[in-house]
């Protein structure tokens, strides 16, 4: 029997990228409560008509609870990550000089990696139905919270849950929207998607996830062929797309004011090298794989790196930043603006 993860991959290729209609049955709490016994379903911020099951059950694609890793000696990869190409994205952050790298390619099958990096609880999340790459402290309320997968969908983004009360969250805003914990949000902590070479100049003794079992996954191959061709439909999303763009379009997101977001459009960014924003500093660089592109994660379509960091005190900063499609940007972020050229915003 194929696993669900691998389902869940054909159900994609064969079905929703080829324009063949796909049924998606809509969330309903009294069907649930059989596999979530423990979830308060009495409390939520959403309307349950959202969320929609993405094909695999609870756990279908399993998060990575105890993660391993392998060092760099001297900026040279050994081992299983000398594998990697050297344009591979990867999602990297240091946290008290304990820098780390999650590839894309392993992050693909399993979604999530909970880990403890530099002293801190995080959460190493990534989605490829909106190409969202986010880290996020865990804890909540001082207790370090562990995330799994629900198999659940809203507005075609991963919808995760903790393991401690089973409420479930919102991969893309980081804000539980089910269950005991509704309301509350994790911090968004500063990473970097950019390419595996960049990662290893810029931490030569850096440490690199790796598979607790290699042959757990095909990984290095991309379940979701062509998902981020321009003109293709994001999977089972049924709401509104943003207007004079492609839905598929990578946007650079960032929060740039307490409660206020805005998105560049990745063909700007490309035309213009760098943008300023105030204090914030938006730059882009070639060198840089689509993992969502290709049969091969290492033979996609280099789309570049992007750095956004803040000038405080005449340095520059990370800050946290999402290299998303418009699409799920103009769902989480309504009315939001979306630049594509420097006159015009979309939203």
């Amino acid at each position: 029997m194929s696993s669900p993860v691998r389902t869940l991959a054909g159900v994609i290729t064969t079905s929703a990228l080829l324009g063949v209609a796909v049924g998606a049955t809509f969330a309903d709490p009294a069907g649930w409560r059989w596999e979530w016994p423990r979830t308060d379903f009495s409390k939520h911020n959403v309307s349950f008509a959202e969320i929609k099951s993405g094909g695999p059950p609870k756990d279908g694609i399993p998060a990575i609870d105890a993660p391993r890793f392998e060092q760099l000696v001297g900026s040279k990869p050994t081992g299983w990550s000398a594998g990697l190409g050297d344009t591979e994205p990867v999602i990297d952050l240091s946290v008290r000089d304990d820098p780390r790298a999650y590839p894309l390619r392993i992050l693909i099958w399993h979604e999530i990696t909970n880990d403890v990096v530099g002293g801190m609880p995080v959460a190493v999340t990534y989605c490829p139905l909106c190409n969202a790459a986010l880290v996020f402290d865990r804890t909540v309320d001082g207790r370090a919270l562990d995330f799994g997968t629900t198999g659940k969908l809203r507005n075609s983004d991963l919808v995760m849950y903790d393991r401690q009360t089973e409420s479930w969250w919102q991969q893309f805003t980081g804000e539980a929207i089910v269950g005991t914990l509704t309301g509350q949000q994790l911090r968004l902590i500063p990473s970097r998607l950019e390419s595996f070479e960049r990662f290893r100049h810029r931490f030569p003794a850096g440490r690199v996830l790796v598979p607790s079992d290699p042959n757990a996954r095909n990984y290095g191959r991309n379940p979701y062929i062509g998902y981020d061709a321009t003109g293709r439909r994001p999977f089972l999303y049924d709401g509104s797309l943003p207007d004079r763009i492609d839905p598929m379009e990578r946007v650079v997101a960032i929060e740039t004011a307490p409660g206020r977001h805005e998105a560049w459009a990745l063909t700007l960014l490309r035309a213009k090298g760098t943008i300023h924003n105030g204090n914030l500093l938006i730059r882009w660089e070639p060198g840089q794989v689509s993992a969502l592109d290709d049969a091969t994660i290492r033979a996609g379509r280099d789309i570049g790196n992007v750095i956004v960091q803040r000038e405080m005190g005449g340095q520059l900063v990370d800050v946290p930043y999402d290299m998303t499609f418009a699409f799920a940007f103009h769902a989480f972020r309504p009315g939001s603006p979306i630049y594509k050229d420097d006159q015009n915003s979309t939203d």
